[in-house]
């Protein structure tokens, strides 16, 4: 089944902000301020979907109950299921399998989430749709579909004794939705490189009136580096552009940006930046960045702008010279990213922490490429690389000759504008501390974008690295928080 309304915004729980949301009373966010959290994303946002995350946290399944209960009148007029959306992300059992039976908990909490709406005499789930993590092919999707169908709705006609008549349906109450769609959520480079083949394979086995795909940003730049990230984006929008027109089905395409450059630059000051490179997005992701950090009315207005555009038809790139860039910048970025990653590990455990989340499953944690390399999430390890005035943004950079830096500009149209917000925040005195292999290549990259940082930022940087240097630690945390605020992102 498919909502009329495709949403354009989808908040989100990822912990990138700064500033302390005003309706908690704590630092990091516990799950009743989730819940208000999600309200006031719909009510005074305007965004239209809020994920809610199972994997990687401690997620309060009664979501549902506890959105009507307390803001009833509210959601009455508007339910979630019609004018909103709340779309659960589920682990993937393929990649963590520990956390296997979450997802099955979690399917089986969807006809409940029904009941509930409908005992407040909403006649429309409130839940319908899940998305799954680190999607590598199209029959992990149609399992969970499968599933659901079997044995969720599917036990509602079992008698419950054999020598008895009495059905589970008629002893608890029908159970419905009857099915519910899963959005593929594809996040590394293999993945979206055959987003469109695995687009083209749900459509032919679960046969949707539409589909949408969410595409990850963040991961694939931790992994690969920034600029190889959104090759790859590129080249899978275009291949699920070309897959909706060879299927006929329309493919919404969902991209997984935080306010980091390094992450998707999109911020309330700025939603033209994305709405330009990635003109066939049907949704945006907004981080907790993007709605804590900035102005309530700026914020509101920028959802409004996302809210209001229209989905229009990928920009066309050549993928074999895309490719190419992406896997020159690729192997560069890995090769700086193992001079660097002791201070990341180093500063990482500073960084203030906004949500409480588990280790989450990435690349790192199973390449061998890069023999054993251990990362912290997207969010800390971008926050720690700024602290250092090493914006993330620069690796990789240095392995471009001067032509494929101008084709680089042809294929990644907004590069310019996402490195001036980056590198505002660079320290170039601080880049000896990465080795003289690291330097001069740090040097090349910062000086052939020809932007100018920023003096407050830099001073805290150069003191964050002399107290790293020197072992004091006691204020690295503070320190780092406070040139977060000068950026308006923590990572």
């Amino acid at each position: 089944m498919t909502s009329p309304i495709i949403p354009r915004t989808m908040s989100t729980q990822h912990p990138d902000n700064v500033q302390i949301p005003f309706f908690s009373e704590e630092a990091v966010l516990g799950a009743d301020s989730e819940i208000k959290e999600a309200y006031y994303a719909f009510s005074h946002l305007g965004c239209h979907e809020q994920m809610w995350d199972f994997e990687g946290k401690e997620s309060d399944s009664h979501v549902v109950a506890k959105l009507l209960s307390r803001y009833g009148d509210y959601f009455k007029t508007l339910p979630i299921g019609r004018d909103y959306r709340l779309t659960f992300r589920l682990p993937n059992p393929a990649v963590e399998p520990s956390q296997g039976k979450v997802l099955l908990e979690a399917l089986e909490s969807i006809p409940r989430q029904f009941d509930v709406a409908q005992a407040m005499g909403i006649e429309v789930p409130p839940v319908f749709e899940i998305i799954l993590p680190m999607t590598t092919n199209a029959a992990e999707i149609s399992r969970i579909s499968a599933y659901y169908r079997k044995f969720v709705t599917g036990k509602a006609k079992q008698k419950i004794v054999e020598s008895e008549t009495t059905t589970i349906e008629e002893w608890v109450g029908d159970f419905a939705p009857a099915s519910i769609n899963v959005i593929p959520l594809v996040e590394d480079k293999d993945s979206l490189l055959a987003a469109g083949k695995i687009a083209g394979e749900i459509i032919e086995t679960e046969k949707p009136s539409s589909l949408r795909v969410f595409l990850a940003r963040s991961d694939p730049a931790l992994n690969y580096g920034s600029a190889a990230a959104v090759m790859y984006n590129k080249i899978a929008l275009q291949r699920l552009g070309d897959m909706a027109e060879k299927t006929s089905v329309q493919i919404y395409p969902i991209v997984g940006v935080g306010s980091a450059p390094f992450r998707g630059n999109l911020r309330p000051v700025n939603t033209s930046n994305c709405l330009q490179e990635y003109p066939s997005v049907q949704t945006f992701t907004i981080q907790s960045s993007f709605k804590y950090d900035y102005a309530e009315a700026k914020v509101r207005e920028a959802i409004t702008e996302l809210n209001s555009g229209k989905l229009g038809k990928p920009l066309a790139v050549d993928e074999k010279r895309s490719l190419a860039l992406a896997a020159l910048i690729e192997k560069e970025y890995r090769a700086q990213l193992v001079q660097l990653q002791p201070f990341i590990s180093a500063l990482a455990k500073f960084v203030p922490s906004r949500r409480t989340r588990r280790l989450h499953v990435g690349l790192f944690g199973y390449s061998r490429s890069v023999e054993g390399l251990s990362m912290p999430r997207a969010i800390p390890f971008c926050c720690s690389l700024y602290s250092l005035g090493i914006p993330p943004e620069l690796l990789g950079l240095s392995a471009l000759s001067d032509q494929q830096w101008d084709d680089l500009h042809e294929l990644y149209v907004k590069i310019d504008e996402d490195l001036a917000d980056a590198l505002a925040f660079a320290n170039p005195a601080n880049f000896a501390i990465a080795g003289p292999y690291l330097e001069p290549r740090l040097k090349m990259a910062f000086e052939r974008a020809g932007v100018e940082g920023r003096a407050d930022h830099a001073a805290i940087t150069a003191r964050i690295k002399a107290d790293l240097v020197s072992n004091k630690t006691n204020t690295l945390g503070e320190a780092m928080l406070e040139a977060a605020r000068i950026r308006g992102f923590l990572g």
